[in-house]
């Protein structure tokens, strides 16, 4: 046994043994060329699952992450079955081993369902045995929330890199990822998700590009339209295609014009039917709302305002959770301070400190309304 498989063993047998008893999530690593050299799998599922992750194309998938020597986060790999894994590096070896973190699903599969699935997505593409021995153990599969995986996924991730890389950094590298599996939906809750989405098509109608928190925050409450179906991806494609109708009404109500709207919108539906892959699917919906809100934001901008005056508008969007500074502003447009002080005045008719002030104010509105966060809390933001 090789120093780089001992190495590899005892990564998994550390990361399998900070888990919660019982619950199942298997880690795999994988040498450069493709080859499985160990798994905290159970050898009885190994088989399966592993000729299930090449038939389905995500080790085609991870080693083309493997290869972009520039990749250095977990990424998300989909399928067209529900069937989910991440993917991430030990820095320390210089991505010789890549590590799979998987798969799950968001939400029970439906066994005959699944096996029809399976059958389709692997057509052409060798032996079709694991199939019946994967559906014959159906209900052992891992299933978990979005929300709990991608904790887990930071967890492996933070632990082969002795890094800390935060929940917030992960979810930009898997944009607009299915929310958790469906919960208990007591009053409460409902409220929250109604809460959370008006925030989400408040920013659209505002062009508010600082969306990233209300996303989190939208994502870890709701796993999109309850459709109970036996396709998983089927599912998800109706959460998206509800999700951008409601960001385009949003959008036409920020001042975007309907035939831009309508037209963009079409496009972004046309593009989730056409969609055979989970991961794709969730990148198209990251990229449909940040289309749609970058949209509305450059449609809203005063068209009175110099180019100076609205880099600083910008910049004070982006900044509003730490402290904006005259001087900052002053060097990133190249004026001094008092000549942008009294030219933001004239265009405005604010004061920059004003501004700032009211911006902050705003924000301070939404996450009131659409979080859970204390007076306190917002206040330290």
């Amino acid at each position: 046994m090789t120093e780089g498989i001992t190495r590899a063993e005892q990564n998994l047998l550390l990361l399998q043994s900070m888990l919660p008893v019982g619950e199942k999530l298997y880690i795999w690593c994988y040498a450069p060329d493709g080859r499985l050299i160990a798994s905290s799998c159970p050898e009885g599922q190994q088989g399966a699952l592993d000729k299930a992750f090449s038939a389905l194309g995500g080790k085609q998938k991870a080693l083309a992450l493997a290869a972009d020597k520039d990749e250095r986060v977990p990424r998300l790999i989909g399928s067209g079955v529900g069937m989910q894994w991440s993917v991430t590096f030990e820095a320390e070896r210089k991505r010789d081993l890549f590590f799979v973190i998987g798969p799950v699903f968001y939400t029970p599969p439906e066994p005959q369902a699944l096996r029809a699935a399976l059958y389709a997505e692997a057509n052409g593409r060798g032996q079709t045995d694991w199939i019946r021995a994967m559906c014959a153990e159906v209900s052992a599969m891992p299933v978990m929330s979005y929300a709990v995986f991608s904790r887990y996924v930071t967890m492996v991730h933070n632990t082969l890199t002795g890094k800390q890389l935060g929940l917030e950094a992960l979810q930009e590298t898997l944009p607009g990822a299915p929310g958790p599996a469906a919960a208990p939906a007591g009053e409460r809750d409902r409220m929250r998700v109604y809460r959370a989405e008006r925030a989400l098509l408040d920013m659209v109608r505002t062009g508010d590009v600082n969306y990233q928190g209300a996303l989190q925050y939208s994502v870890a409450l709701s796993p999109g339209v309850p459709v109970a179906g036996k396709d998983p991806l089927r599912q998800m494609k109706t959460s998206v295609i509800v999700f951008t109708t409601l960001v385009t009404r949003a959008a036409m109500e920020g001042g975007l014009s309907p035939e831009v709207a309508y037209s963009l919108g079409d496009s972004y539906i046309q593009s989730a039917e056409d969609c055979r892959d989970s991961g794709e699917l969730s990148a198209l919906a990251g990229a449909m709302y940040h289309d749609f809100i970058c949209r509305v934001h450059y449609a809203r901008a005063n068209p009175g305002y110099s180019f100076a005056v609205q880099k600083c508008c910008d910049y004070i969007e982006l900044s509003l959770g730490k402290k904006v500074r005259v001087a900052d502003l002053a060097a990133l447009v190249g004026y001094t301070e008092y000549y942008l002080t009294v030219k933001f005045r004239n265009e405005t008719g604010r004061s920059l400190s004003e501004y700032i002030r009211d911006a902050k104010i705003a924000r301070a509105k939404t996450l009131l309304d659409a979080t859970d966060l204390t007076v306190a809390e917002i206040s330290d933001r």
